[in-house]
């Protein structure tokens, strides 16, 4: 079996070798700050999984430079993030979701404001609404769908067809929308 080992592959830089007991079959993962990874499933050998790598040269290289587009900007968001004010922030986002529910006729029981790794916002059982601080680092129409999104799971409290009707009836570009979303998620990292 394959040890984890970091190999420098000429034209990619260092790739790391990961045995995986998961794996079906060979998969490369290319990721901010982490690199070039390849999962190797039980009873492939290095060399294989290096040939694997060497005939994915092309795609892995397009995908290391969005990568270090990315790391750029996190550098960028980072600085910006230093600067927020959490006190300051949390009088925006209160403001703002009080704002939206009103205009739209939701009620939330408390709020609170965190700096986040993982998600922009949560809504609890009890209709406790959660938002990120780094909401401030993103498009003001982002922002604002992504608090429509936890206000909504205050009336529907998973991802089912009834909830994004409901979101959507609210904001018709919804769809769109959280996929915009995705394109900032190196924010939260």
């Amino acid at each position: 079996m394959v040890q984890s080992n970091k190999v420098k592959i000429k034209d990619i830089g260092s790739v790391f070798f990961e045995p995986s007991t998961k794996a079906k079959r060979l998969t490369i993962s290319v990721r901010p700050f982490k690199g070039v990874r390849v999962a190797v499933p039980k009873g492939v050998s290095l060399k294989k999984a290096e040939r694997f790598l060497h005939s994915k040269a092309q795609w892995i290289q397009k995908h290391m430079a969005k990568m270090s587009q990315l790391e750029n900007m996190h550098e960028d968001v980072s600085e910006r993030l230093v600067r927020i004010d959490h006190t300051e922030a949390k009088k925006i986002l209160v403001a703002r979701l009080n704002e939206l529910a009103e205009k739209h006729g939701f009620i939330y029981n408390r709020v609170c404001i965190r700096k986040q790794k993982t998600r922009w916002g949560s809504c609890s059982a009890k209709n406790n609404i959660s938002l990120n601080v780094k909401l401030l680092l993103l498009p003001e129409k982002l922002m604002d769908f992504i608090i429509l999104h936890e206000l909504v799971h205050t009336r529907v409290k998973n991802h089912t067809k009834d909830f994004w009707a409901e979101l959507l009836k609210i904001e018709p570009d919804g769809k769109a929308l959280s996929s915009k979303i995705k394109e900032h998620s190196i924010v939260l990292l």
